[in-house]
Order: C-alpha cells, then structure tokens, then sequence
C-alpha cells in the first residue's frame, strides 16, 4: 500500500485524477455513499476516536492503516461504535501528527491509498457504522504546494493563500497557543522576505480565508471527500479562520460566515452528514458555532463541550459536584437540531485552557505532579493512569460520559483501560499502539519490533502482556465487556441522546444526581463524586408511585413516595435508574406478607446479564409501608 492509485475503471476527478468508486445501492444498514433517513443519527451516536496509524498494522510495517482498521471493524461493532472518528489520513510530513496536511486530496502512503479508503467506507457502513475524519481548515503544512508557491512568487496565483506581513507586530492580542515550543506567531520565512502568521507550530502557516480562492480551494476538499462517501468532518481550529486588529483573532464574525457557507454547501449536496467543530472556548462562546437558533443551526450539528471535561477531574478529586453544576448551568441552551460532544480523553493533552490559573495549578498538582506529565497548556496522561487505574474511578467517569448531555466520544484503548508513556515526545505519550493481545508486538503487527511507529506499552501494570483486548474479552468482569453493557444500557434509553437535563437539588454536595427526560423515557442518574461511601436524600415527589428500576442489574427498587428518597452508594459508586410509567400494581407483583417484589431481569437486561456485569455499585433501600401496603405519601425508602 505505498501507492494512490485506485483500481481500473475508476471515474475521473476533474482535477485530482481517478478515484475508487464509492457511491450506488445499499450494502447494509448505510448506504454506501452515508445517508439514511434519519438526517439526527448524531444525537444518539457512540463515537470512538482512532488513529489509523495506531489501531492495526495490515502488512508488517510497524504502522498502522486503513486495511488493518477494515479488518477490526467487527471488534468496533462488537463494542457497539457507532461512528468512527479518523484522525488525519492526508499526506503530510508527519511533524504534527498529520495535523500539518502537505496534500488535502492524497491519503499518506503508509497508510495505504484512495481504494483503501473506500473500502473502509463501504465496509463500515455494511456493518452499521458511520466514519467521520479531521479536516484541518485552519493551516498546513509548510511542504503544501500552495505555501511553496506562496512564498517563492508573491505576485502569483497563491501569492495571498497565507497570511504575510513585512512586520511582526501586527495581532499582538492574539495569545500563542503553544507556549511550550513557540515564542510568537509570526515566524520570518528567507525565501519572500516576509513574516508569516501561524496559530500553532511554525511548520503549520495559516490560510487566509480573506482570500475568496482560499474559501473555494477549502469547500472543494470537501466535496472531494463527501463524493467519496465519508458522512463528515471534525473541522479542526476553527476559532482561528480569520485575523482582526484589535481584537483576539478568535471567534471572528467572519468566521462564522464562513461556517454558514459551509454547512449550506453541506446540507445542499449531502444530507445526512455532520460537521462537528472543535471550538475551545466557554460555553458562551461556543453556542455561536451552532449557528443560528431559531433555525434550529445553520453552523456545525455538533461542539466539543472543552470546559466540561476538566471540571469532571475537578469534581472528582474535590468530591464535590460544583464544578459540574456549575459549567453545566453557564451552558447556554442549543438549537434544536444540535448536540454537544462529550469526552474525558483524547488524542492532545488534557487541556486546561478553559480554566481559572487557580483551577489549572490545583489540576497539575493532582494529576500531572511529574513534570514530564504536562504539555503545553495541559496533561498528556490516558484516562486509566491519570484516575491511578482505579476501577471504580474509570466505571463512575464512563457512567458520566455515557450520561450527561451530548454524544460520548471515546478514546481508542480506553475501554481495556490502556496506559502511556510520558517519556515519548510532544503529544506521542497517548498515541502507542493498540494492545489486541499478550502475542508479539501486541497483536497490532506482525513486523519487526523496532520498527514500530512507537514502542509498546511495557511496564507491569499497562503492559501489553496483561492489558490487551483479548483477554478482557475472555473475562466477563473486565473493563471491556463492562464498558460494552453501558453503552448497550445507553442504547435502549435514547433519551441520554435527546432528552431534557434536570439536576437535582441533592442533599449531600458529594453527590451528583439528575434526570433526563423525553416522554415515557425517564432516566434518574446518581454519581458519588467521592471515595467513601455516601448518603444522599433526592426530591423525587413528582415521580410518587413509581418503582425505580436499576439498569444494570434489572433490580426493581422500592416505590417513591412524597419525603425524599434516601439512597446509599459507596465510594465512586452510581446508579441509573429507569424511571418507568406508572401502573396498576397487579396482586402478582406482591410477595407474602406484601413485601415488594424485586423481580429480574427487568429494564431488558437478560438473566444472563443481570448476575454478569462486573459492577460494584450497591445501594442500602429498607422500605417503610406497613404489611400489604404499597408507597405513597409518608412512604420513605431507607
């Protein structure tokens, strides 16, 4: 695979040669080209973020790749992916991560070529799964041809696709974003004479979207790609289009013009596809990459919610909810046909950028106390080693994922509990192969080891040898396969995806509890922030008459009644709790001497999966009816 060329009788690109055919009738649960019917499937998508380079190695090169990620779509379908999330396919240097795009129109050599791709396409989308890929809008590489030719003829057709100024000086309101490895944003280039501007690395100059060939030349890579039949894009650094004096360069109004023309082209040609933004702003902020509100969004379907993800590492350490609460009330309503992306980890450091300087100083002083630990403004730790691989602390931050409002997003490895290496460079710490199983180089290729892209994970709690997928798959009390029954749980309830958000009023500051909402489906969420065990006393007088049901276990809990509802959970515990329409209590549903009945399995889970869930969290009820009688007013479980 070190080449792009697609097989015989592929139709012509007008400018950018043959390509794989990737459109016609359907071959599963998706079409080939993306769409189905339902133009929202985002709102209840489970995403799974994956490098190509790290997930499988098809041919024994020591990188991974399109054809070796085809053949572990069954492992994503297993898991219940419901959208994969490719980080940069296109060639590139590779002095970014890909990030730094030397061709927008080409797929990196190593990473196999344009049919590869399709293939991936196709095959996913038989299997029910959708794929989306980074688009890096913002910049590129300094090896582009457009930069290339940029800078050696200022008078030429890409004489004004970059940003240059005779001076330094200009934006100088504009903060540097990687404090670690750059002093300004303007770096001086030899060969024009000229200083050009760049929000990130110096290899990464900015376009200048002022310049209407640079808008076309951009919506013409995304037509290119959606032709293909790839169902969207995570448009990365888009706060960052366009320059102003005077202002931040952030979040420009020129920006979100911008974004609107996108989105328009968009909903014109391929319905049924997303555009999610990475925007990493306050909430404020952010809403306005929505797009218009009464219109129900006319910017991206979908946002990163940035300042959520730390104040739930806050929240937990300080084992109070404020944090949460907090963010989550300064978050501004979003158009109807919207959705937040949530997350805990990631391909970058654990940003700290959305935080107060006391906020950042107190998170590098819990979980980044190695300073080898921090990378620019933020941690490079993976989700297991940075909660010190604490089951109960991994099971109770997958439970938020899964369940606060917007579509989780997970992170390849995180599900078996993978570690890092903080002694690799840059952002390479989270970026280590998958671990399939205890064989040679982990299963992840069958090459030599020294040629890996990067080294295994070794040591005794992380390594490959204990930590892989196949061995979590054999135990049914695993991380995995816990993982796997929460994002099925997830799937039976899609109000986690579209209902209403309530947090309630809980007694015990420790405790995070709330509903979500939509009709009959009614989800109550109880999280202890703590590490020791807690009691909390919730207001659920609305929901009098109903028997909450446990989702993991199916475990029909006593009637609620008018006093609040007295709950116990241990330390890093949870619940979710059905909330089901209230009914006629049947004489069947009593035992002897009216005691209630705990039947299971309930809420759909099987028998099988009732008593197999690998799941600690327990909770102390004690009913307070008299013999033969049910809840109601008075009525206060213990």
């Amino acid at each position: 695979m070190s080449n792009d060329e697609p097989g015989l009788g592929a139709p012509e690109h007008a400018e950018h040669g043959p390509l794989a055919p990737a459109t016609g009738a359907a071959t599963g649960p998706l079409m080939s080209s993306g769409g189905t019917s339902d133009p929202h499937w985002f709102k209840h998508a489970v995403f799974y973020e994956v490098l190509a380079r790290g997930f499988f190695d098809s041919n024994g090169d020591g990188t991974g790749d399109l054809a070796g990620l085809v053949q572990k779509l069954d492992y994503l379908q297993w898991l219940g992916i419901d959208c994969v999330w490719l980080l940069p396919m296109y060639e590139s240097p590779l002095r970014d991560g890909g990030y730094d795009i030397s061709d927008y129109f080409k797929i990196l050599p190593e990473f196999g070529n344009t049919a590869d791709f399709v293939e991936l396409l196709d095959e996913a989308h038989r299997r029910g799964i959708r794929v989306i890929t980074d688009l890096v809008m913002n910049h590129t590489s300094d090896q582009h041809p457009w930069f290339k030719a940029s800078r050696e003829d200022p008078d030429g057709p890409y004489g004004d696709f970059y940003v240059w100024s005779d001076t330094d000086d200009r934006y100088e309101e504009a903060r540097i974003i990687f404090v670690d490895t750059e002093t300004s944003n303007w770096t001086y280039d030899e060969v024009r004479g000229q200083y050009y501007w760049h929000r990130f690395f110096s290899h990464q100059p900015d376009l200048n979207f002022e310049n209407p060939a640079v808008q076309e030349a951009i919506l013409e890579v995304l037509r290119y790609w959606l032709d293909l039949g790839i169902d969207g894009f995570r448009l990365d650094a888009v706060p960052y289009l366009y320059e102003r004096e005077g202002t931040n360069c952030e979040n420009l109004k020129e920006t979100h013009e911008f974004l609107k023309r996108v989105r328009a082209e968009v909903d014109r040609l391929y319905p049924d596809r997303v555009l999610l933004s990475e925007a990493n702003q306050w909430p404020s902020e952010v809403v306005d990459y929505f797009g218009d509100f009464e219109s129900g969004g006319d910017e991206c379907h979908m946002n990163f919610h940035f300042p959520l993800m730390p104040r739930m590492f806050m929240a937990v350490r300080q084992e109070q909810r404020f944090p949460i609460s907090e963010i989550l009330a300064q978050t501004p309503e979003i158009p109807r046909n919207c959705q937040w992306a949530i997350f805990l980890r990631n391909h970058d450091e654990l940003t700290l950028e959305m935080v107060t300087d006391e906020e950042r100083d107190y998170m590098y002083s819990e979980y980044a106390k190695e300073p080898r630990m921090r990378a620019n403004v933020g941690i490079r730790r993976r989700l297991a080693p940075l909660l010190d691989n604490d089951r109960n602390q991994i099971e109770l931050f997958t439970a938020l994922l899964l369940s606060l409002p917007g579509s989780p997003v997970l992170y390849y490895g995180d599900e078996i509990g993978m570690g890092d290496n903080i002694w690799l460079g840059d952002r390479d710490a989270v970026r280590t192969p998958m671990q399939w199983n205890s064989d040679r180089n982990a299963g992840f290729s069958s090459g030599d080891p020294a040629r890996l892209y990067l080294p295994l994970i070794l040591d005794p709690v992380y390594g490959y040898q204990a930590l892989n997928v196949e061995s979590q798959r054999a135990n049914p009390g695993s991380l995995l396969n816990w993982t796997r029954r929460m994002i099925q749980i997830r799937k039976r309830h899609p109000v986690f995806g579209t209902g209403e958000f309530t947090e309630l009023n809980a007694t015990n500051p420790s405790v995070l509890a709330f509903i979500r909402e939509h009709g009959d489906d009614r989800m109550l969420c109880v999280n202890n922030l703590s590490k020791f065990p807690q009691p909390v006393e919730l207001d659920l007088s609305r929901y009098a008459g109903v028997n909450p049901v446990e989702c993991v276990g199916g475990v029909r809990f006593p009637e609620i009644g008018e006093l609040p509802y007295l709950l116990t959970l241990p330390g890093h515990g949870f619940y979710w709790f059905q909330l089901p329409p209230e009914r006629t209590r049947e004489p069947h549903q009593e035992g002897h001497e009216g005691a209630p009945s705990y039947g299971l399995p309930a809420a759909g889970v099987s028998t099988r999966d009732a008593f197999d869930t690998g799941h600690r969290t327990t909770a102390t009820t004690k009913s307070g009816t008299r013999p033969g009688g049910g809840g109601g007013k008075g009525y206060r479980p213990l």
